[in-house]
């Protein structure tokens, strides 16, 4: 039966009031097939032909083939595309060959040199473990597996829990299929997963499903009682693996690299198969993961299964009701004046209004497409956004169909485990129609039968908009996705310049492995595990000991003539120096006062923001208000049909620690003058401004950015923080622009929150708070120009505050476009005269301790990144500055001062400065 016509319904909905800007076609793409391999078990193959797959696709096999040869792997093609049998058919089929031979063949060629596989292994993540039957099986050896010998073991690593449960419930059916239920046995460990179902998984399993996350806090810290896994691991599967990027990845390339050597100690050299979403360069990303040079590592990229036709399209939400007649007033036309003489931007000839927020535009599409019977996914950039889009969904279908309403719902991260897991089945069984959704459903969870995905906002990367994208239409059908642009400039910009998406590659993932803030806490329970020696220090891609010394210089380690060992005197535990997702605030659970039911988590180092008291916080459409934060508790009390909801307001400062290379713009342009300075040359240590302050011009706070102090950050080692200094930063460019990069403090706080109506979210009330500062060291460019040069193009003092805040907006809403980054991993400072640097300043920042590479590549992109930044400004066309170009949804000073034409004319004085 044909499903329903989307696309005329799109076109219908948004075509006549210009909200459907741009339809991009995806023509269908036919599959080749190829002979399963001659070495994959029979029954492997019968089970996967009994699922539905009678022939495999080229790419699955040319990744297994390498893979069972055992040569590190990454295949890299699009969603649907099957690479989970590349990893698959190998690891079966090795359990398999072990279970006939008794073990002992298989162990002495793990040992050669020769063809087959050799002896390696993989990891995983997992979500509920299968439980029947295990207590009685404990002690009990394998059919026809001789106790003692190294049977070959698997590691499945997943970025999400959801993602794992999905490879599980997957891979049982597979073994079901095959008739090898009860001679392959499989395990999910993760955090979620009880002490005795971990007990089985250690002595039994030959395929362990887990995440980076447990193996950092227990199966590497307890490697001792994995040894049956470790000794026999011969795959470490890496699934999504372009999810691990910036300090993510950095910190997931440690935990492998501390697996890979715990396995060699054990006498297994694992092949690692990595499963990634198209990116660019996907060998070097793999290579950097393990710690390899790329040459070693066989990329698999031609996609050769099949592909239904796919429409895209770009939709632009409405003005908001009564702009058109508000807006057309006060303003001024940032077209017009001597700013704009002699250049060559245009921009709309019609002014136009604030728009509708793209969760409201996305809320009416779930509603629509819903009615229509589409099956639909909408992809939300944050917690409360897909607990809104849900209920405001639901809010619409019931007075049509109450039994609709009840068929959407929300998903994601801080729900318990058992109500992600009920999510999930029941999103498969075809019991819920809709799921609003965080991304974490984006990454590789088999959801057969979408028939549409709505994107809530700019994913943040062109990879997460085909991996989402790509959820509708799998399995070959066809489907449509829609992006719904957002207030950020960045959305505003891509949706009218299509060819931004559609007509550029894909990124590459990119990460730095040598992060000495990132790589300090892991040689730290790298050594606890296992001394570290003189040979590990290429491993973790060191050039030396100076960072070694330097952390047995705090009392972190002890050196001692056989290598460098975890200090036992110390209190903590080396993992947890630090967490892998950013931060290392432990998570905040939410319990409910009158109770005290659990009714989830919330990221610590967002709790200040998100369950401070007063908060009103949202789960499953039911709404309550926090009454206390405590450090690992938020308290809350129900608060039926509340009228309005609580944004957080805050403050940051920077000051500057070093400047690590920077060029001088002189006042003709052409070439940068000054040349870079030397790395780590220290500049000026003395403190900033708050923002707001007296010539301050307020900024932007990256989301969730990591409180750090001193004690947990080691500012003292090579590579990180240079000794602070008193003094100024020099001016170099009185009559031009100076363009910096290096190395920043920024202190951050919570100071308020605003209550805000519903459904228009105006301010109905402020209220103060006294939440603690928090410190992150890490890198920024910045970039200061002279108060004469302002003041020839006609900035004024009254309007520089202004001018500087609205470019720095926007300039952050655009890094995006050129660094692999969102708006939410980077945050900002303005102000009209720095007391370091003597002049308007504008920072933008990594939100990351040690830095992520993101504000190095503005530093390196600066004319790009700049005529960005003036074309999404000058292309809107609202009079003021909207969410749309200069303002922003994270801004700590409520969006004022901002001077859109003020923006226009500082960029293009920027502009007219930079080097060719």
């Amino acid at each position: 039966m044909p499903g329903p016509d989307l696309l005329a319904l799109l076109r219908r909905l948004g075509a006549d009031d210009g909200r459907l800007v741009h339809v991009e076609q995806l023509p269908a793409r036919p599959g080749t097939t190829a002979p399963w391999p001659a070495w994959a078990d029979p029954d492997v193959v019968a089970g996967y032909r009994r699922t539905g797959v009678p022939h495999p696709w080229v790419h699955q096999v040319a990744a297994a083939e390498a893979a069972w040869a055992g040569r590190h792997t990454v295949i890299a093609t699009g969603t649907g595309s099957g690479k989970s049998l590349a990893a698959w058919l190998p690891a079966l089929s090795a359990v398999r060959e072990a279970g006939r031979t008794g073990g002992a063949a298989q162990a002495a060629g793990a040992a050669a040199d020769g063809a087959g596989p050799r002896g390696r292994g993989a990891a995983g993540d997992g979500g509920t473990a299968r439980a029947a039957g295990r207590a009685g099986a404990v002690g009990v050896a394998a059919r026809g597996r001789p106790a003692g010998t190294r049977s070959p073991t698997t590691l499945y690593l997943a970025p999400t829990k959801a993602l794992a449960a999905d490879q599980l419930a997957g891979l049982e059916r597979l073994l079901a299929a095959a008739g090898l239920a009860d001679e392959v046995r499989v395990s999910a460990c993760d955090g979620d997963t009880p002490l005795t179902e971990r007990d089985w998984a250690r002595a039994h399993a030959d395929v362990v499903l887990s995440n980076p996350d447990f193996l950092h806090y227990s199966l590497l810290p307890g490697h001792r009682r994995w040894h049956r896994l470790l000794r026999g691991l011969r795959y470490v599967v890496v699934d999504e693996c372009h999810a691990y990027r910036g300090v993510l990845g950095a910190h997931v390339a440690a935990v492998l690299r501390r697996l890979l050597r715990l396995a060699e100690h054990y006498g297994a050299r694992p092949t690692v198969v990595c499963a990634s979403a198209t990116t660019a360069e996907p060998a070097l990303t793999a290579a950097r993961l393990v710690g390899v040079a790329p040459e070693d590592v066989v990329a698999v990229t031609e996609d050769t299964a099949p592909a239904g036709r796919r429409a895209v399209a770009l939709w632009q939400p409405a003005l908001a009701e009564g702009a058109a007649a508000a807006w057309p007033g006060q303003g001024v036309d940032v077209l017009t004046g001597p700013a704009a003489a002699g250049t060559a931007e245009t921009g709309t000839e019609e002014t136009e209004g604030p728009r509708r927020s793209a969760g409201t535009e996305a809320a009416e599409l779930l509603a629509d497409l819903v009615r229509a019977g589409a099956r639909t996914l909408v992809f939300v950039r944050s917690r409360t956004g897909a607990e809104v889009i849900a209920e405001q969904a639901r809010t619409r279908l019931r007075p049509v169909d109450p039994d609709l309403a009840a068929r959407v719902a929300t998903y994601r991260g801080g729900y318990l485990p058992e109500e992600r897991r009920a999510l999930e089945r029941a999103l498969r069984s075809g019991e819920l129609l809709a799921l609003a959704t965080t991304n974490a459903l984006e990454l590789g969870v088999d959801v057969a039968g979408l028939d549409a995905v709505v994107i809530a906002g700019w994913p943040g990367t062109r990879v997460s908009l085909w991996q989402q994208a790509g959820r509708a239409g799998r399995a070959g059908a066809e489907g449509v996705a829609v992006l719904v642009a957002s207030e950020n400039p960045l959305d505003a910009y891509l949706v009218h310049h299509p060819e931004a998406i559609f007509g550029a590659g894909v990124e590459a993932t990119t990460f730095d492995p040598a992060n000495p803030y990132v790589l300090a806490p892991h040689l730290c329970a790298a050594a606890a595990e296992l001394a570290l020696t003189e040979p590990d220090l290429a491993r973790f891609g060191l050039a030396d000991a100076d960072l070694l010394a330097a952390l047995v210089d705090r009392g972190l380690l002890r050196r001692r003539p056989t290598g460098w060992f975890w200090n036992i005197a110390r209190p903590e535990r080396p993992q947890d120096l630090t967490g892998l997702r950013g931060g290392d605030a432990a998570p905040v659970a939410v319990v409910e006062a009158g109770t005290g039911a659990v009714l989830g988590t919330v990221d610590g180092d967002r709790a200040d923001a998100t369950v401070h008291p007063g908060a009103v916080y949202v789960h499953q459409g039911s709404t309550f208000v926090v009454e206390e934060l405590t450090d690992d508790v938020a308290l809350v009390h129900p608060a039926a049909d509340l009228g309005y909801r609580t944004k957080a307001r805050g403050s940051s400062s920077v000051r500057i620690l070093a400047e690590r290379d920077a060029a001088v713009w002189p006042a003709g342009g052409g070439s940068a003058a000054g040349g870079p300075v030397p790395a780590g040359a220290p500049r000026a240590g003395v403190a900033a401004e708050s923002p707001g302050g007296a010539g301050g011009a307020g900024g932007e706070v990256a989301a969730g950015a990591p409180a750090q102090g001193p004690e947990r950050t080691p500012a003292d080692v090579p590579g990180g923080v240079p000794t602070e200094v008193s003094g100024d930063v020099p001016d170099e460019a009185p009559d031009g622009v100076r363009w910096s990069f290096g190395d920043v403090e920024v202190t951050s706080q919570v100071t308020g929150y605003d209550r805000r109506r519903l459904p228009g979210l105006d301010i109905i009330g402020s209220y103060p708070l006294d939440m603690p500062e928090r410190v992150l060291e890490t890198r920024a460019v910045w970039w200061t120009v002279s108060e004469a040069a302002c003041s020839a193009a006609g900035l004024t003092a009254d309007r520089l505050p202004g001018s500087l805040h609205a470019a720095e907006h926007a300039s952050i809403g655009l890094l995006p476009l050129l660094a692999t980054c969102d708006r939410w991993d980077i945050g900002g400072l303005s102000t009209a005269r720095h007391p370091q640097t003597g002049q308007p300043t504008v920072f933008v920042h990594d939100g990351y301790p040690g830095g992520a590479g993101f504000a190095e590549r503005g530093y390196r992109a600066a004319a790009a990144w700049l005529r960005a930044t003036l074309d999404a400004i000058t292309s809107c066309g609202c009079l003021d500055g909207c969410p749309s170009c200069v303002q922003s949804p994270k801004c700590g000073n409520a969006n004022s001062p901002l001077d859109k034409a003020g923006a226009v004319t500082l960029l293009r004085l920027l502009l007219r400065h930079a080097p060719a």
